[in-house]
Order: C-alpha cells, then sequence, then structure tokens
C-alpha cells in the first residue's frame, strides 16, 4: 500500500469509475515524461473496459491538480542538446489530443493551481469541474516559452480577445473566468469534493453534476472585455502594446507593463500562434503547430534564460534577446514555425487517415 501512494501516478477504480491521482504533491503533482505515458496506458486500457464507465482526474494534496510540466528538465535539456524534451512534448501532445477525443466521461477536477501541462490533461476534458480555490493559467511567455499542450486552441476560442490578453500577461483565471473562456464547465466549492467525488462513483456522472454544481462566480475578465478587444485586436503586439497604453484604463497600462516585462520573442511568436490556431480548426492541427513551436523553443535563448531567471536562480531578472518588441523580425518570427519534415508530430493528418492514437 505504501509503494502505491509514492508512485507518481495512481490509477485506481472505485466500482467502475477509473481514477488517475497525480502523486507529486510537494512539486503541486507538476508532470514529468513517466506520468504522462503513465495517464496515456491507463487511458488507452479503460476505452475499451465495459467495467469503465468514466474517468476521473484529480491531484493529491491541497495545493493543485497540476503545477505544468517539470521545466527544469527542459531547461537542462535546452542547454546539453538532449532529445528528451522532444519526446516528453510528443507523447504529452499526443495524450491531450487523446483526452480530448476519448468516448467516455471524463472528469477533471481542477481545484487549486492548474499551469500549462496542467491545463493540458484537464482543460480538454468534457467534464471540466473548478473551485473557489481554482487558478488557472497559461504562464509560458513569461519563461521565454509559448503556450502549448493545446493552450494555444482553447485560448484562440475564448470570447473576443480575451485569450490574447491571457496569453500574452499571463493572467491567472479564476473559476468564473475559467467558466467564461471555456476552459471549464462547472463550479463545484471544495468543500464538496469529496461527496461529489463519491457520487461519481456511485452513479452517473450527469446526476453528479447536476447535485453538486452550483452557478458560476462572476467573471472579472468578462466585465474587462471592452478594453480588451478594442486593444487586442492590432496585428502587431506593439500596436496592442500602444492601444493599452493610450486606453486610459488602468488596468490596461498594467495589462502594457506586463506584456514588456515578457520576453518579446516569446510574446510575438505567441500573438503568431494564437492567430494561426483561429484558422487551423482542429485540436491536432494546432498541437502539430505547437510541437513546430516547442522545438523551435528549445533551440531558443530566451527559454533557457526565462527558466534560469524565474526557476533555476530565481534572480526574476531575465536578460531577453533580442531584447525589445521592434528587434524582434518577423522573419525571426517564421523560423518558430517551419516545418520539421519527418520529425512532424502528424496528429492531424494521422485525423484525417482515421488512425488519430487514443
Amino acid at each position: 500500500m505504501n509503494a502505491n501512494h509514492e508512485a507518481e501516478v495512481i490509477v485506481d477504480r472505485v466500482g467502475d469509475l477509473g481514477r488517475i491521482t497525480l502523486n507529486r504533491p510537494r512539486a503541486i503533482n507538476a508532470l514529468n515524461h513517466a506520468m504522462v505515458r503513465q495517464m496515456a496506458s491507463a487511458l488507452l486500457e479503460w476505452s475499451d473496459d465495459d467495467a469503465v464507465r468514466a474517468v476521473l482526474l484529480r491531484g493529491a494534496g491541497d495545493r493543485g491538480l497540476c503545477a505544468g510540466g517539470d521545466i527544469v528538465s527542459i531547461y537542462h535539456d535546452a542547454r546539453e542538446g538532449g532529445d528528451g524534451s522532444k519526446e516528453f512534448w510528443r507523447d504529452e501532445y499526443v495524450l491531450n489530443a487523446a483526452i480530448a477525443r476519448y468516448g467516455k466521461p471524463y472528469v477533471a477536477i481542477m481545484d487549486g493551481i492548474v499551469m500549462g501541462g496542467g491545463v493540458g490533461v484537464s482543460a480538454h476534458g468534457n467534464v471540466r469541474i473548478v473551485t473557489e480555490r481554482s487558478m488557472i493559467g497559461m504562464p509560458e511567455v513569461g519563461i521565454g516559452f509559448v503556450p502549448d499542450v493545446g493552450g494555444t486552441h482553447l485560448l484562440s476560442r475564448a470570447p473576443g480577445e480575451l485569450g490574447t490578453h491571457i496569453a500574452l500577461t499571463t493572467a491567472r483565471l479564476s473559476a468564473g473566468d475559467a467558466i467564461h473562456c471555456g476552459f471549464a464547465d462547472h463550479f463545484v466549492p471544495s468543500d464538496r469534493l469529496e461527496e461529489f467525488e463519491l457520487a461519481l462513483a456511485s452513479g452517473p456522472v450527469d446526476d453528479a453534476v447536476a447535485r453538486f454544481a452550483q452557478p458560476a462566480p462572476v467573471s472579472a475578465l468578462a466585465s474587462q472585455q471592452g478594453w480588451i478587444d478594442a486593444a487586442y485586436a492590432a496585428d502587431t503586439v506593439e500596436q496592442i502594446v500602444s492601444n493599452l497604453r493610450s486606453s486610459g484604463v488602468p488596468e490596461a497600462a498594467t495589462a502594457a507593463d506586463q506584456i514588456l516585462a515578457k520576453s518579446p520573442t516569446a510574446a510575438k511568436v505567441t500573438l503568431r500562434a494564437l492567430r494561426q490556431a483561429r484558422e487551423l480548426g482542429s485540436l491536432e492541427a494546432v498541437l502539430d503547430q505547437e510541437y513546430r513551436v516547442s522545438l523551435a523553443c528549445l533551440g531558443s535563448h530566451d527559454l533557457v534564460e526565462g527558466i534560469r531567471a524565474q526557476v533555476v536562480e530565481k534572480d526574476r531578472n531575465p536578460a531577453w534577446s533580442p531584447s525589445t518588441l521592434d528587434a524582434v523580425t518577423d522573419e525571426h518570427v517564421d523560423r518558430f514555425f517551419e516545418s520539421l519534415g519527418e520529425a512532424e508530430l502528424g496528429l492531424a493528418e494521422a485525423l484525417v487517415n482515421g488512425e488519430e492514437e487514443r
């Protein structure tokens, strides 16, 4: 029993409910490659098992579902030129796509902190639960990276330009914001989660949701959509910052400062990725694009520097290169979207050919 609870992912069943518990509470259940593989294996096994009616994803501890991917290992990989991150992202993005197309109810408890990779294993599910403690975000631009795990798919489909604002400022979403922006479906108070999970194990998912879900809290972001839409509709990050500064709205001025503190390269690549994600259609096509961008980031200066400054040495003073938005050319941004040839992720092609991985 003790060995099971030391596992980084606990896979078990309660009646006909399959449960996946991310079990690295000291790291707020941050994902590593082995955890991704364990999740994928469990979902594949349960997909054809008639004895499993639904799947529940939850996090151990009381700090959050998942703080994201293990970015320290990505830092070392990027510095040393290893292939571990490429393999991790490939398996992770395949898992994200499998969750989105899973044929059974996939219930994700997005309680507490849910960042980056945590969004990827929860917000593509079909029953997404948030609580008053939920704090959801895509913080990638702050470390010289670009939203991935299908994040640009979700962000590009948020109402108006809210997703652009969230991505470029790395804004944190409350429960109300997450539901309004399409990252979650239902609000359940944290003190009812234990009862909710018991209900999931004893009856239909819809019945449990109907019994425990409460009206969603008000979204603060929704009330600010007017100035957000006006400012972020621009075609360049420079014009977005100018719009924010000239709007006369204090929150807009703060957003401009937040954007300017982020990696200029990551900000420009992120804006391009979001705009193109709107046109790509399927999650699979967006994940293919994100894989190209992620691999390009792995060879970039800003990803290593961002993780160093924010996570490794924690001086919070990254030296971005180029250091200004106007120094990041369109040609520089283009390189992040170049084809990988035979190394492409290939999820969209597999979908078209009816070979999508589950």
